[in-house]
């Protein structure tokens, strides 16, 4: 009836019978604290993900384009009085994106949406570095310094910043949920600190080529969804486990390989 209630369909069958399966594999267990998921080998790809892709929605320097955004806008000749509606503009685009990726995310799937924002945010950052190292030379430079700010932002609403937020209920059950979420929030707010405190002087480091840093954080997450992250659009959770479980214990498989024959024997005994 809940469900029901939720879904507005009377067509549920599969929904609760994927429910009902995953509530069978956990039976008799209790919910997890953040430190077991770290001594559990059963989920240490999943876990590796999460830390991966949260610590990478702060470092890949999204909220640091808000920190340029009225400079930027001014030198492309917006009226001061102007500029703080604009920079709430940008903020607007990321809500609207973030909104419609939630919308198309059971039809487009979790890992091109990953994949393709941090790429196109790697892209845009090269081209925002050029554009603010010519800022002073030429003058249309920055008008696609403003256009790199809202490509950027609109890259990170459309996949990670929709996308990131629902992978542990896919990768994680009913018992690890709640841990798995302390854990990313723990690293949002953290990597939020870090690059907060740490933005100001990697500026005054590197002048037009801050986003060198940002830059690295995006192609290398976008490297680990590419090689590590599968997709789990249109698949149970029992299905998403059993893919990680070849890979959490695909070293411990190849160790087998290497036994001896009475190790083996006894292994199987």
């Amino acid at each position: 009836a809940a469900l029901q209630k939720l879904r507005g369909n009377s067509d549920l069958g599969a929904e609760l019978e994927e429910m009902l399966a995953e509530q069978a594999a956990a039976k008799g267990q209790r919910a997890k604290k953040p430190w077991e998921l770290f001594q559990n080998p059963a989920v240490r790809w999943q876990l590796v993900s999460i830390i991966v892709l949260s610590s990478a929605m702060q470092l890949c320097g999204n909220d640091s384009m808000y920190f340029y955004a009225a400079y930027v806008f001014q030198e492309a000749g917006i009226p001061q009085d102007k500029i703080p509606y604009v920079v709430i503009g940008t903020g607007s685009c990321e809500l609207i994106t973030s909104i419609t990726c939630n919308m198309i995310i059971d039809y487009a799937g979790r890992r091109p949406l990953l994949l393709g924002g941090y790429i196109f945010m790697a892209g845009w950052a090269v081209v925002f570095m050029v554009a603010l190292s010519q800022q002073t030379r030429i003058s249309w430079m920055p008008y696609l310094s403003m256009a790199c700010i809202f490509a950027y932002i609109l890259s990170f609403g459309i996949g990670p910043a929709g996308v990131t937020g629902v992978l542990p209920t896919e990768l994680f059950d009913q018992m690890s949920r709640p841990a798995a979420y302390m854990i990313c929030g723990s690293l949002l707010w953290f990597n939020l600190f870090l690059v907060g405190t740490a933005f100001p002087f990697i500026v005054k480091s590197l002048g037009h080529f801050c986003y060198v840093p940002f830059l690295v954080v995006c192609i290398c997450t976008a490297l680990y969804i590419g090689l590590f992250l599968p997709e789990t659009k249109g698949k149970s959770f029992l299905e998403i486990s059993e893919e990680f479980r070849k890979r959490n214990f695909k070293a411990q498989s190849h160790a087998a390989l290497y036994k001896g024959p009475e190790e083996i024997k006894s292994t199987v005994l």
